[in-house]
């Protein structure tokens, strides 16, 4: 087994190898002077099982075709098996046809990879469960759940609380770790009435004199999540929360969560947080390198994945 690090995360590879009481692989990622992705592995890498951790965030595309150009130099190379670790699974978001003329970026994404010769894909929560469909080789999506769950036991231990799904899609992901803590479940009804017109935010729930914890699995311009939060606040609820999987957090979101109604907002690792979020007063980092590096020997061990869930 032999774990390789991009440059998207370096920090996260070096904890999952820590994790797992091994060394980074020996490999160098430049660019020529036009920024031309060029990689060398400085080590033999011939019948191995080597997973590749590099999450396609910001810059996506330059981040991708690391990926992408990291799995071909392995493959020619004579790698067993290669597996694409990718924390932050960029282009998720575009997993269907949202209006006419326009691409599904995430299935485009995943022949790509396939086709550059992964043998398997490790990501963590999915935008959504037909992602995984998309592609033509397992894909092993892990749940950050047991991660915020536990966090949750330590720092709210006998809190009222209520989880918030912030859109219907989410449900499922809320109801996860609100059945986790027993606790209840209130969703944010979000309508656009026509274009240019801000949204109404309803809460269907009772929500008055909790402690309210968003659950998201991103959170980009978190324009949606300052937005819900105050509409929480206005219907009563003592406290608000967030926990959010990726922590895009493009553009002004840091500076308009440190101005929000929100107590916290607690992201993990997935994407290598800026110098804005660690200095950040709102937000605070959880880490998934165990649960990444648990997954990835038992993979390497052709065991069990979904029992780290059980």
């Amino acid at each position: 087994m032999i774990v390789l690090s991009g440059n998207s995360n370096r920090p996260l590879s070096e904890a999952v190898a820590a994790c797992l009481k091994m060394p980074l692989g020996d490999a160098v990622i430049r660019r020529f002077s036009d920024l031309e992705v060029w990689v060398e592995i400085h080590q033999n890498v011939r019948g191995k099982d080597v997973f590749v951790i590099q999450s396609t965030s910001y810059p996506a595309n330059d981040n991708l075709m690391e990926l992408l150009i990291t799995i071909d130099a392995l493959k020619r190379a004579s790698a067993r098996r290669i597996t694409a670790v990718m924390p932050y699974f960029g282009y998720a978001r575009q997993d269907r046809k949202v209006g006419p003329r326009t691409p599904i970026s995430a299935k485009l994404v995943a022949n790509i990879l396939a086709v550059a010769g992964a043998g398997r894909v490790l990501s963590i929560d999915l935008h959504s469960g037909q992602i995984q469909g998309f592609f033509d080789i397992p894909v092993d999506n892990l749940y950050s759940a047991p991660v915020f769950a536990k966090d949750m036991q330590t720092r709210y231990p006998q809190e009222n609380l209520m989880f918030v799904s912030p859109d219907v899609g989410g449900v499922v992901r809320a109801r996860a770790i609100a059945k986790r803590l027993d606790a209840d479940l209130a969703i944010v009804d979000k309508r656009r009435e026509r274009a240019g017109v801000s949204e109404v935010m309803n809460i269907i729930g009772d929500v008055e004199g909790r402690h309210c914890i968003i659950i998201d699995d991103i959170v980009d311009s978190a324009g949606t999540l300052c937005n819900a939060a105050e509409a929480l606040v206005k219907v009563g609820a003592k406290s608000v929360g967030a926990y959010i999987i990726h922590g895009v957090l493009s553009g002004g979101a840091v500076d308009r969560i440190e101005a929000s109604v929100l107590n916290e907002v607690v992201i993990t690792d997935s994407i290598r947080p800026s110098e804005a979020v660690r200095m950040a007063q709102k937000i605070r980092v959880l880490t998934i390198a165990p649960l990444m590096a648990e997954a990835m020997r038992r993979i390497s061990e052709e065991s069990s994945v979904s029992s780290l869930f059980d």
